[in-house]
């Protein structure tokens, strides 16, 4: 691969030959006999056959399903199809939960996460989507499933976790478990034109983006107590946890950005856009690194970075939610942010020898470690984004 960026990140040829390079990286050694492998280091080598994330699992699902709906190569539908079996066969329990983490196929980890269940229902709709109509009755059941165990009328949100036999619901309430369920709603209106699943994102983004970010000067804290009052505590020290860091995620604003502009487009609301852009404005300029460029991971209420690092997926989600705004907006200030993040990620997070994006990198852009694709991190979102964009042109 060339180190050389192109010349234009908006052309279409780059943005899908960088698609293909980063399902190539996957391709050789994703499929194995029960799911998929998950546990890859920098040079594509497999260090742990056995681990299967729920998070891994689903995401993958979408990964091969959004391809082929959109390729059709029959492998890619073949592979959806493969990991949605172990999906119903291994990850779900008798009880309707999917369990969080499997060792081979035994659980080794069956909480019931809400997170976990948006998962669910997203690969499930991308199957939809991509006319694998047997994952059709799962979008139904994980809606049903999630009204019972997680859903809170009242609160108008969805509870975190509950334990494997889905008697004890944990305290601890999130944003990061409702964001995913409303990009996974949105999935299931698109996948079924069913009005309920729209109708319950536009509560969700209501709830969080406005309601509950009264408590935290406008923008969107990850962490709440059982009445929905935000937690400043949970966490602080662990900035860098990998579902529940502590501090603002710039990650997060504008991934919400990205779902304001994916319901504007559904049915347009002019709140949702000024909306989007305070919270990707105030992402970028509370957590772009002016020393050594970038977005960190975290920033605390008080403006100190919180953790310093910089992650794959918020620069991929920032230059989707970038792309989204400057199409919806028409202001040059985004279509220069989109670039801005794009020569970043070229420099710093995109592999130019094996293919795919670093999970993480030092601050100054060094390596941090030699595992690429851990347990959660499929390259969904760096997919996720370039589709989003293509989406858009």
């Amino acid at each position: 691969m060339l180190n050389s960026p192109p010349a234009d990140f908006t052309d279409s040829s780059f943005l899908e030959a960088h698609i293909q390079s980063i399902l190539a990286f996957y391709e050789p050694r994703v499929v194995a006999p029960n799911g998929f492998y998950q546990c890859f280091k920098d040079n594509g080598d497999v260090y742990d056959t056995s681990t299967r994330h729920l998070v891994s699992s689903t995401r993958f699902i979408f990964n091969y399903a959004t391809a082929y709906r959109l390729y059709g190569e029959a492998k890619h539908r073949q592979w959806a199809e493969h990991g949605l079996d172990h999906l119903l066969n291994h990850h779900r329990q008798s009880n309707g939960n999917y369990a969080w983490v499997l060792d081979d196929n035994d659980v080794s980890d069956g909480t019931a996460m809400a997170y976990g269940h948006a998962f669910v229902m997203l690969c499930a709709a991308s199957c939809v989507k991509a006319n694998i109509l047997s994952a059709a009755p799962l979008i139904t059941q994980t809606w049903e499933f999630t009204e019972q165990y997680f859903w809170d009328e009242q609160q108008r949100a969805y509870a975190d976790e509950r334990d494997a036999s889905l008697k004890t619901l944990d305290p601890y309430r999130g944003q990061n478990a409702n964001m995913h369920m409303c990009e996974a709603l949105i999935a299931a209106w698109q996948a079924t034109d069913e009005e309920r699943y729209l109708n319950r994102a536009e509560v969700l983004a209501n709830r969080f983006c406005f309601e509950l970010a009264e408590q935290s000067d406008g923008l969107i804290w990850e962490h709440y107590d059982s009445n929905w009052i935000v937690d400043m505590q949970y966490n602080i020290d662990k900035p860098d946890d990998l579902f529940k860091p502590w501090g603002f995620q710039p990650g997060h604003q504008v991934e919400w950005t990205k779902l304001l502009l994916q319901l504007n487009e559904a049915r347009p609301d002019q709140r949702w856009v000024v909306k989007a852009k305070a919270l990707f404005d105030a992402a970028l300029l509370k957590g772009w690194d002016t020393e050594y460029e970038g977005l960190v991971y975290g920033f605390s209420p008080n403006g100190e970075f919180a953790d310093s690092h910089k992650y794959f997926w918020v620069h991929a989600e920032a230059i989707a939610a970038a792309w989204r705004l400057y199409k919806v907006t028409k202001e040059s200030v985004y279509l220069t942010h989109y670039n801005t993040l794009w020569h970043y990620s070229w420099k710093y997070l995109i592999d130019h020898e094996y293919g795919a994006w670093f999970r993480i990198r030092n601050r100054d852009g060094s390596a941090f470690d030699d595992l690429k694709s851990p347990p959660g991190k499929v390259d969904y979102h760096t997919l996720g984004a370039v589709w989003d964009v293509l989406s858009q042109r």
